[in-house]
């Protein structure tokens, strides 16, 4: 038995979340907050046998895209802030952050 900890982009998780349930894969979703862009995200959490563990992983990638996205950043710390002119920057979001771990025990009730 694996947990599949899947944190996605807020655009993803609909697409997501529709996916597995079509290819019958069980999933809890949690609202999540991204720490570097400070962003929403969605965390799945999937419980799967061991031999399914290939088949949520593609679920996961195909519905998952990275995309570029114009970020203005947050001025600096300290010191003065009169020179500092924010320019927006470029920095890809979206895919997938996956860890698969280990379950040594799993109960439904």
């Amino acid at each position: 038995m694996k947990m599949v900890i899947a944190v996605v982009q807020d655009k993803d998780s609909n697409r997501l979340s529709n996916a597995l349930i079509t290819a019958g894969f069980r999933s809890t979703k949690l609202a999540t907050t991204g720490g570097f862009l400070k962003a929403g995200n969605t965390t799945f959490l999937i419980g799967i046998e061991d031999d399914r563990v290939s088949e949520v992983l593609q679920v996961i990638k195909a519905n998952c895209k990275v995309r570029d996205q114009l970020v203005t950043p947050v001025s600096p710390m300290g010191g003065t802030t009169d020179s500092y002119i924010p320019f927006p920057v470029e920095v890809q979001v979206g895919g997938a952050t996956v860890f698969v771990l280990p379950v040594e025990r799993f109960e439904h009730f």
